[in-house]
């Protein structure tokens, strides 16, 4: 049995969505962020050096990071549900999204994220971050203009890693500013495994009121 550690508010929920879509049998090992620096706990280092979350455990391998353990799950157990076949245009367009969401997309939300907590004036990062996140957020836009899902109007292993981008700019109150992202958004939560992963996510989450 797949075993994944999971982060409260993080990453992680992808792949518990991913895990469901996939119709796989899972177990889910909880831990919870520090309440003062909202870090992970110590505890995730037994499991991989950086103490890092998503990570899990399948066939006696340890695999982390978000878009290397998409790949392998849909590689090892979905691949005609939920990516283009290989070979193809749409492929290569399907690896563009996979990889984007956890580089371009990412870093201008994680430094507003991090401007926000520290909380200090500053001279240059915060006018970046903003930038950067209008520019990147266009063009991820722009892209989905006259599309449902990113590729082969489907849902692929590219819109479950892409939904952390929309539910960042949801968090930071800037949804409404991109209408295709909007619209994407409210599809992929449709879905009813995406609603499942929140509500397991709503269950790990110790900060929650239940």
């Amino acid at each position: 049995m797949i075993k994944l550690h999971h982060l409260n508010q993080s990453r992680s929920k992808r792949i518990i969505w991913l895990l469901e879509e996939l119709g796989l049998d899972y177990e889910v090992v909880a831990y919870q962020r520090d309440s003062v620096t909202f870090l992970a706990p110590p505890e995730l280092k037994s499991v991989h050096p950086l103490g890092k979350s998503p990570v899990i455990e399948d066939n006696g391998q340890v695999i982390t990071e978000s878009g290397a353990i998409t790949e392998y799950l849909i590689e090892q157990y979905g691949a005609e549900k939920l990516a283009p076949q290989r070979g193809t245009q749409a492929y290569v367009e399907y690896l563009q999204w996979m990889h984007f969401a956890e580089s371009s997309a990412i870093l201008p939300l994680l430094l507003k994220v991090f401007v926000a907590k520290d909380g200090a004036e500053m001279n240059f990062l915060d006018g970046y971050a903003d930038v950067e996140t209008q520019k990147v957020m266009s063009y991820f836009n722009q892209c989905l203009e006259g599309k449902t899902y990113l590729v082969e109007e489907r849902l692929t292993g590219a819109d479950i890693m892409m939904s952390f981008i929309a539910e960042m700019l949801h968090k930071f109150g800037l949804l409404a500013q991109f209408e295709n992202i909007q619209r994407y958004a409210a599809l992929l939560a449709e879905h009813p495994a995406y609603q499942k992963a929140n509500m397991l996510e709503a269950e790990y989450d110790s900060t929650v009121t239940h």
